[in-house]
């Protein structure tokens, strides 16, 4: 089993024993940033032409990956960008595969380091069919971190 296998929410909620919260945005504070020129610019010419190839892989490479390497670029290259990379963290529960992107609160380029958040796009532009991927990804960032907050601080 394997992230993509996680293909209902339903799945990943057994899966792991979760429940969804959706009564409050936990997002509702933060403020808004103005994108860079150079972003602005980059996606003002790309995106007309990621719609009319009209394809996953187009989208991620024209738009997603201008707007993750931005925020990369406003931390002052100390976040860690990975795209398509393995991120196998317990491959016994299905918690292993590649992940569309992961960012991390480390400059490493070579080594996934923790902190880490995971990113997953929408399949064919269904977000509903890519939520149980999307949070298998969330609970393995998670373990992953906690893993290796435990590991930091043992002497």
């Amino acid at each position: 089993m394997a992230y993509s296998d996680f293909n209902t929410l339903r799945k990943v909620e057994l899966a792991f024993s979760l429940t969804i919260d959706e009564s409050h945005s936990c997002f509702n504070t933060i403020e808004p940033i103005e994108p860079s020129p150079y972003l602005h610019q980059t996606l003002q010419e790309y995106i007309p032409i990621a719609n009319a190839i009209n394809t996953e892989k187009a989208r991620s490479e024209m738009i997603i990956s201008p707007v993750l390497l931005e925020i990369r670029r406003m931390f002052k290259s100390q976040v860690g960008y990975f795209s398509g990379t393995e991120f196998s963290v317990e491959p016994e529960v299905g918690l292993n595969g590649y992940c569309d992107y992961i960012l991390t609160a480390s400059p490493e380029l070579y080594e996934i380091r923790s902190p880490v958040i995971t990113l997953v796009e929408a399949k064919n532009e269904n977000i509903k069919g890519g939520l149980g991927q999307c949070i298998a990804e969330m609970v393995a960032a998670q373990r992953f971190n906690i893993a290796q907050a435990q590991t930091e601080t043992k002497p």
